[in-house]
C-alpha cells in the first residue's frame, strides 16, 4: 500500500505535517505531491515545507489512497482549483481509500463523494455536502472508503483511523502506545 499525500500553499500545519509524520513512523510508504508550480509550499503558518514531487510528476496509478489536508487555502481554491478535485475524482474513481481532514471534506462534498454518508469537517464545511450525513461532534468518520476527520484537533483519530484501514487496529494501537497518546 502507498499513499500521496497532496500538499498545497497555506494547508493547516498540524494537519499535513503531524499526519504525514505519524504514517510514516507507522511505516506506512507516503509520497507528498505538491498542487503548486513549486515542490515547496508555505503552510498556513509560515513554514516553509517540499514536498517530494509536484502533483504533474505523479502517476496516480502507482498509489493506493490520497489524503488531503484542510487549511485557509480550501476556501481560496474550493471554486477554482480543479487539479485538486481532478486527483479526488480519480481516486474515487478508482474505489481507493480517500482521507480528508477540517475543511478538505468541502472537495469531497462538492463532488458529491459524500452523499448518503456519514462525515465530519471543521464546523460550516458540512454546507458543501448538503446530502450527506453530518457528524459534527466526531473527530473522525470512516465510511465505505473516506475517512475524515472534523479538524486539527483531531489529527491522532485522524491517522488511527488510517492506520485501522490501511494496516490494523493492533497496528494503530501500537502506534498510540508508542507516542504515549
Amino acid at each position: 500500500m502507498k499513499g500521496l499525500f497532496l500538499y498545497s500553499s497555506m494547508m493547516e500545519d498540524n494537519e499535513a505535517l503531524s499526519t504525514m509524520a505519524l504514517l510514516r513512523r507507522a511505516k506506512v510508504d507516503i509520497d507528498s505531491a505538491s498542487t503548486e508550480k513549486s515542490k515547496t509550499v508555505i503552510t498556513s503558518y509560515k513554514q516553509q515545507i517540499t514536498a517530494d514531487y509536484l502533483l504533474e510528476e505523479v502517476n496516480l496509478e502507482n498509489y493506493d489512497f490520497l489524503l488531503v489536508p484542510g487549511g485557509p487555502y480550501v476556501a481560496k481554491v474550493i471554486d477554482t482549483d480543479e487539479v485538486i478535485q481532478k486527483t479526488i475524482q480519480a481516486f474515487y474513481e478508482k474505489k481507493k481509500l480517500i482521507g480528508a481532514i477540517c475543511a478538505a471534506p468541502r472537495f469531497l462534498g462538492r463532488l458529491g463523494i459524500l452523499d448518503g454518508k456519514p462525515f465530519t469537517a471543521f464546523p460550516g464545511s458540512e454546507k458543501d455536502a448538503p446530502k450527506g450525513n453530518y457528524l459534527g461532534n466526531q473527530k473522525a468518520v470512516t465510511t465505505e472508503g473516506i475517512i475524515t476527520a472534523r479538524s486539527a484537533g483531531a489529527v491522532i483519530e485522524f491517522v488511527y483511523a488510517l492506520l485501522t484501514k490501511l494496516q490494523s487496529e493492533a497496528d494503530a494501537k501500537m502506534l498510540l502506545e508508542n507516542i504515549i497518546y
